[in-house]
């Protein structure tokens, strides 16, 4: 197999969640353009005339929404029960979708610390069970997770996001070592600073700002573009030979 057909996703039908914006929408778009095609979820996207519905088309690739709330387990158990049976064949997952409420830590509510845990780490961890177990039927699959730095470090602030993901870069090695002889691939990317309403708050405050900048090597915040040849190489053939890695995209963040 020559290099550009190790990246060759045509034919390949790819899971999105949290497609509509932000580095899902990037990581959406990368698949598609290598020939996917997609299936996007989000509590907030049209289920038809979406931009990013549009995008896809535009790229010649077919595009169906799904409206789901991982906070909310039904939803969540509705939405794979109905997705599974449109798609019984799902080649890639993307588990993206996620929430950050920051408050220092002696105000970090029960009621806050539980909906970050379940939205993302409950929810990433049901649909890899439901839609890993039919790829492991077939032989075959790609997962990729939404990761962060601070799955390596502990943040300021947010301590239920820190938590969880931190769990998440355990749950990939876990994942991998009991699939990878199984023909599925789970791994992760870890973004770093990124421009995207989870960081809005970081990025209007001049201080925090300026301290994030002078340690990324780069010297500018990461774009959701940034994000497309890692999601290719670990949803294609390309990384085969690749379980249970947390690729970090993060302008050299943690080389510093």
């Amino acid at each position: 197999m020559n290099v550009s057909a190790l990246f060759d996703l045509n034919g390949k039908v790819a899971l999105v969640t949290g497609c509509n914006r932000g580095i899902g929408k990037g990581m959406a778009l990368a698949l598609a353009e290598a020939g996917a095609d997609i299936i996007g979820v989000s509590s907030s996207i049209a289920l038809q005339g979406s931009d990013i519905e549009q995008e896809i088309k535009d790229l010649g690739k077919n595009f169906k929404a799904y409206q789901a709330d991982f906070s909310n387990r039904e939803s969540l158990y509705q939405f794979i029960k109905t997705v599974t049976t449109d798609f019984p064949n799902i080649d890639i997952l993307i588990n993206n979708a996620g929430m950050i409420l920051r408050t220092p830590a002696a105000d970090h509510s029960d009621e806050y610390w539980d909906k970050v845990l379940t939205v993302n780490l409950d929810a990433p961890f049901i649909l890899a069970r439901e839609i890993g177990k039919r790829m492991v039927e077939r032989g075959s699959g790609k997962i990729i997770f939404t990761a962060s730095l601070l799955t390596f470090q502990g943040g300021i602030t947010v301590p239920g996001y820190a938590a969880s993901k931190g769990a998440i870069g355990s749950l990939v090695k876990a994942l991998a070592n009991e699939w990878a002889g199984k023909g599925l691939n789970v791994n992760a990317i870890a973004p770093g600073y990124i421009a995207t309403d989870n960081t809005e708050a970081l990025r209007n405050d001049p201080v925090r700002s300026k301290s994030i900048l002078d340690r990324i090597p780069a010297g500018r915040w990461g774009e959701p573009n940034d994000f497309k040849g890692a999601t290719v190489f670990l949803a294609s053939a390309a990384s085969d030979y690749v379980h249970g890695t947390i690729l970090t995209v993060d302008g050299g963040w943690m080389g510093r």
